[in-house]
């Protein structure tokens, strides 16, 4: 039976990787190992509701704070809990990390060095080790001639996020050298849907979330995109069955993988959002892009071929698909008075 110790698993992708978990491997999970500083359940609602409760008091969720800057607390848990399977979500996003870079450092690097730190001195039988890397670790879009992006291509991060997830894979490397452990990075890109609500990447989100308030209003809300151009667009659930499907399937060695995605336009985007709300009903809505708005910062065209051969099954939601659950998400929301802008 595995224990698995989560940091991060409050946020967007944590939640979405739990109830994966929970969904698809319940059997062989003993418990689950919530580590974060806040241990607010909110997110983890949107996939459990109020079960959440019955997990905890069951002793198949645990929730417990840690700073993971603080090595000695740090070690100090992971010691108390022994697991045997890491998953590392938590980090600092590219807003604070470009307005607070110290702080960035100190989370992102300091807290990543921290664990495998810790994990290597595990008395228990390590079986995996996952890290929550990004297609930030890649340069721009002109530099890469071909169709796709595989992820042997040369990493050029374009901000100080990017810098310290190549930094976070690298540390992965030298943890698997010395410890042997089966250790796997995944780069993911623009994910959207319930949850997504924090860092530069989230306005997808918020354009789908503006739909449905502006249906539950009668009233258009409405959201210009920040930037412009082509996007790597994953749906939430697959990117929380990615995580949970590497951490439990059949793996050896180190490697990383760009996460399934699909390239399309931003304004592209914007409009099968408008079908696919137009044919569920939902007809107040207003979505455009900035006049003026910035290239999108980060690459697109990523190729997942090498995910699809190590790990098969993995889900890839159609874009129209991943839209249309999370409209009927965010319009439950509405109805429920919940939903946030």
């Amino acid at each position: 039976m595995s224990k698995i110790f989560i940091t991060g698993g409050t946020g967007c992708i944590g939640a979405s990787a739990i109830h994966n978990l929970l969904t698809n491997h319940d059997s062989e999970i003993d418990s689950i190992i919530i580590a974060s500083r806040t241990g607010d359940p909110k997110l983890l609602k949107i996939w459990f509701g109020d079960s959440v409760d019955e997990l905890v008091q069951s002793g198949k969720l645990q929730f417990v704070s840690v700073d993971i800057g603080n090595s000695v607390a740090l070690e100090k848990l992971l010691q108390e809990h022994q697991p045997n399977r890491i998953m590392h979500l938590g980090a600092l996003q590219s807003p604070d990390c470009d307005s607070t870079p110290a702080k960035g450092v100190e989370i992102n690097v300091t807290g990543t060095l921290n664990l495998f730190a810790a994990v290597e001195k595990l008395e228990t039988k390590v079986e995996r080790f996952v890290f929550a890397s990004s297609a930030a670790v890649y340069g721009k879009r002109s530099m890469y001639p071909g169709d796709i992006i595989p992820e042997s291509e040369t990493l050029a991060p374009p901000n100080y996020y990017g810098v310290w997830k190549v930094a976070g894979e690298h540390l992965a490397a030298l943890f698997h050298d010395r410890s042997g452990i089966p250790t796997v990075s995944l780069r993911l890109n623009t994910t959207y849907g319930p949850g997504r609500d924090r860092g530069k990447t989230s306005a997808p989100t918020v354009a789908l979330k503006s739909i449905a308030k502006g249906s539950a209003d009668g009233d258009a809300v409405a959201f210009r995109m920040p930037y412009q151009g082509r996007e790597n667009y994953h749906y939430v659930e697959d990117v929380g069955a990615h995580f949970a499907g590497v951490c439990m399937l059949p793996f050896e060695g180190c490697e990383s993988f760009n996460i399934k995605g699909k390239t399309i336009p931003v304004a592209d985007f914007l409009e099968a959002a408008k079908t696919v709300a137009t044919d569920m009903g939902m007809t107040k809505i207003d979505l455009g892009i900035e006049e003026n708005a910035a290239p999108n910062l980060f690459i697109c065209d990523l190729d997942d071929q090498k995910v699809d051969a190590a790990f098969p099954g993995l889900p890839k939601t159609p874009i129209e698909e991943g839209i249309r659950k999370s409209l009927e998400t965010f319009k439950k929301h509405a109805a429920d008075g919940i939903l946030d802008l």
